[in-house]
């Protein structure tokens, strides 16, 4: 079963109301938090100072999270957290693949890349969360 399923089963979800944007892009904010744990993981073992690195992966891992949890619930939802949880959501990804990317390394690559995308499907759904 998908997401988009489980969703769709709620009692005040309907085809109009499902936001398929919006669950898929919480979809990809769980995944990203696994890539930005491992990294920071990583990061741990590298030769160079990774504090800073560490700290962003591990912020936007939980940020990815919050946001996840937040985007899938459709009970009482209030829209203007939602969205700010969006936005805070969007600047963890970008400011964690911006330190990422300073680095020469594979993990750190993937991660960065992991964090563009999720940004990018968060700014997509934005206007559509209602």
């Amino acid at each position: 079963m998908s997401l988009q399923e489980m969703i769709s089963r709620h009692p005040q979800v309907t085809d109009a109301t499902l936001n398929e944007a919006l669950v898929e892009a919480s979809r990809h904010a769980n995944l990203c938090a696994q890539f930005c744990t491992s990294c920071a993981e990583a990061c741990v073992v590298e030769d160079m100072d990774m504090a800073q690195c560490i700290r962003n992966c591990l912020d936007c891992a939980d940020v990815c999270t919050a946001t996840a949890r937040l985007g899938i619930r459709r009970t009482a939802q209030n829209v203007d957290v939602l969205r700010a949880q969006i936005r805070a959501c969007i600047a963890a990804c970008e400011a964690c693949a911006a330190e990422c990317v300073r680095h020469d390394n594979p993990h750190c690559s993937k991660c960065a890349e992991m964090c563009r995308e999720v940004a990018r499907d968060f700014k997509a759904c934005l206007d559509s969360v209602d």
